[in-house]
């Protein structure tokens, strides 16, 4: 049966377990300078690009006074490496133990450094015990502990999970992402968009005006998974109706850039993410189209006859002056997006 790689997440029991991986977490921080000095170097002197070998190397040893099990001194060296060819820059960012701009604790591990037995996971010869709310599919093939932004803890499993034998109702849909709501499809259906920060913006900002840090952490957090509850649910039920789902092309990041608070409430770059890997683990798939004109365009007669430009933002229905076709904006983008990823689909299975 074939699978797929999937991260899943557990919250971390007891205020000891957390303290005992604060301890840790430092540690962590003074390896991954380390590399980050040593790396950058080498750069500058003899122009050579260390690998996570190299810098797995240079660490060697140094697991046992730290406190810290070898493989995690190897996961944090490969990590650098990663992220720094990722990024393509010749020094990454410190990682801060104290003060305001202190880092969120992270501590890598690798499958032989921990061993799970129920709600236990035993690492460094410490046991820290867990929410175990689902059953892990298979064993771990790495991990690592990580800290939220109200200092809690979680561990992180990477699993191959199987593939779920899904019957899909629908075999192809396109898919608008936009603000007013986060997905259209072109079948009509809409994903809407909860707006999640904007009902608790008031409180949010009357916590800020006071300087209650605490609150202010614990509302964005709430905010944080309500959106993502969000999405995870409505997500599924897209992949299990929907075999091939074409996505516009539009990027979180513009949107963001654009639209500011209003595209962080949409969360479509998260949406796309999940949407995605989603899909693969029920046997469909998820395809990127370019919604250029779109929406200008009419699904019925392909003519660019639609309101455009900012100023015709707000307009959401509008009648075609070529057909008299009377179209919904975002249902119309949909359609065209289907029709865009049926004809390239085509296209790639012919060439």
């Amino acid at each position: 049966m074939s699978s797929v790689v999937q991260t899943y997440r557990f919250r971390i029991k007891g205020g000891s377990s957390n303290r005992r991986l604060d301890t840790i977490a430092p540690a962590v921080n003074m390896v991954w300078n380390y590399c980050n000095a040593t790396s950058f170097k080498a750069i500058r002197d003899r122009s050579e690009w260390l690998s996570g070998f190299d810098l797995s190397y240079l660490t060697k040893g140094s697991g046992k006074e730290l406190g810290l099990h070898s493989q995690t001194i190897q996961a944090i060296g490969e990590e650098y490496a990663t992220r720094r060819k990722q990024f393509k820059k010749r020094k990454l960012r410190w990682r801060i133990s104290k003060g305001s701009k202190k880092s969120l604790g992270w501590i890598p591990f690798k499958a032989v450094a921990v061993k799970v037995i129920g709600n236990v996971v035993t690492y460094a010869g410490q046991e820290y015990k867990f929410w175990n709310s689902r059953d892990l599919p298979g064993k771990p093939k790495c991990g690592s502990f990580s800290q939220d932004a109200r200092g809690r803890w979680y561990v992180n499993f990477v699993v191959e999970a199987p593939v779920v034998d899904t019957r899909h109702s629908v075999e192809e849909v396109g898919m608008d992402l936009g603000l007013k709501d986060t997905a259209t499809l072109s079948d009509g259906a809409r994903v809407e968009n909860r707006r999640s920060f904007a009902k608790c913006e008031a409180k949010l900002a009357n916590f800020q005006r006071h300087g209650k840090k605490r609150q202010v952490q614990r509302l964005a957090a709430r905010i944080k998974n309500i959106r993502k509850d969000f999405i995870h649910k409505k997500t599924l039920e897209l992949v299990r109706k929907y075999q091939t789902i074409f996505v516009g092309d539009v990027s979180g990041r513009f949107l963001q850039a654009t639209n500011g608070k209003s595209s962080q409430d949409a969360s479509t770059g998260m949406f796309r993410q999940i949407l995605t890997y989603k899909a693969i683990r029920h046997q469909g798939v998820v395809v990127d189209v370019s919604e250029y004109a779109s929406t200008v365009t009419c699904s019925n007669c392909f003519k660019k006859s639609g309101p455009s430009g900012l100023s015709d933002l707000g307009v959401r229905e509008w009648t075609c002056a070529a057909c008299s076709t009377k179209h919904d904006r975002d249902i119309n983008a949909a359609t065209n997006i289907l029709r865009v990823g049926r004809d390239s689909l085509r296209a790639a299975n012919a060439a």
